[in-house]
């Protein structure tokens, strides 16, 4: 076990260090911050003198080597734009991202792993049907464009929810929660609706085939044949069958949340660091692109860690491979 955790750590930082790399060289090359930081009549001196307090000037090996070991640090240096670290700007924004997709993560797996089940045991129900079709909605249509249809529906025309913004939030230390009010709760409706819609119709629709499959196997046949009661059949050993290869899938998509939060901030403004990142790149603030990339990286390293410790348990045969 502890072999296998080392194994994955090592792997981790080989990832993280490969996705800095990348973000760093990346964003070299979408243009020049200069000229988002100072107005037209700046003389060429100035430019320079700007460019090399920045670090701008030095050798990209030099200035990479300096942002890997910063950010290591949890440095990433200063906005361009903002003239502050950029830390203090994620941190003011982490917790407004990961409200969001937690909220999204809990409908997703709430309803998607449920709904899985249901419509590949009542698969010719007529119920089963209409969720399949409804499933194909959520998978079909982008999510700006559900974002867009739901705040026309319960936004404009029925002026149930609000549109944008978090709403009322309580701070508790750093940490800003819109759980504790009655308008960040109804603030968060509907974007988490729209970011957890596409994870969760994957999920069913994963879920399903997989139990659908483990349905026909052997091993159900012989447990039905013994007599077995069809609750115990169904959810103590075909759940429990289904649920081994979709652990995996469902950590990469509960890791997609974080990083596809980007495109419903932008649709309800939702104040999060996916919303920073869209401002950045219209403002060419390297530091702060490049730290989002690499905490979205983190974050799914972190989650890939955690599955691998849990497929891990949850399989034997993993453990006979690594003995």
């Amino acid at each position: 076990m502890f072999s296998f955790i080392f194994k994955r750590l090592l792997q981790s930082v080989v990832v993280m260090l490969t996705v800095a790399l990348i973000a760093f060289a990346m964003f070299r090359f979408v243009g020049d911050p200069i000229n988002n930081m100072v107005g037209q009549d700046t003389s060429q001196a100035d430019r320079e003198a700007l460019a090399e307090a920045l670090g701008l000037n030095d050798p990209f090996i030099v200035q990479f080597g300096r942002f890997a070991l910063n950010a290591a640090e949890g440095d990433f240096g200063f906005s361009y734009k903002y003239r502050q670290p950029v830390s203090k700007l994620i941190l003011e924004r982490l917790a407004a991202t990961l409200e969001l997709s937690f909220v999204a993560a809990v409908l997703t797996l709430a309803i998607g792993i449920p709904a899985g089940v249901y419509t590949a045991l009542k698969s010719k129900g007529l119920l089963s049907k209409g969720i399949m079709t409804l499933s194909l909605v959520g998978v079909s249509l982008p999510t700006f464009l559900i974002g867009i249809l739901l705040i026309l529906l319960f936004g404009v025309i029925l002026r149930w929810l609000p549109t944008f913004g978090r709403g009322e939030v309580v701070a508790l230390g750093w940490w800003t929660t819109g759980f504790l009010t009655a308008s960040g709760l109804k603030s968060l409706i509907l974007p988490s609706i729209t970011l957890a819609l596409f994870q969760m119709t994957l999920i069913m629709r994963l879920v399903r085939a997989e139990m659908l499959e483990v349905m026909r196997t052997d091993f159900i046949k012989f447990a039905r044949a013994r007599g077995l009661p069809d609750r115990a059949v169904h959810f103590r050993h075909a759940l429990k069958n289904t649920l081994v290869p979709v652990i995996t899938i469902t950590g990469l998509q509960l890791g997609s949340l974080i990083a596809f939060a980007i495109i419903t901030e932008s649709v309800f403004q939702w104040p999060g660091m996916g919303l920073l990142f869209i401002q950045a790149v219209a403002d060419v603030d390297i530091p702060i692109m490049a730290a989002y990339l690499v905490l979205i990286a983190f974050f799914f390293v972190v989650i890939n860690m955690i599955v691998d410790i849990l497929y891990y348990a949850v399989d034997p045969r993993l453990r006979v491979d690594n003995a």
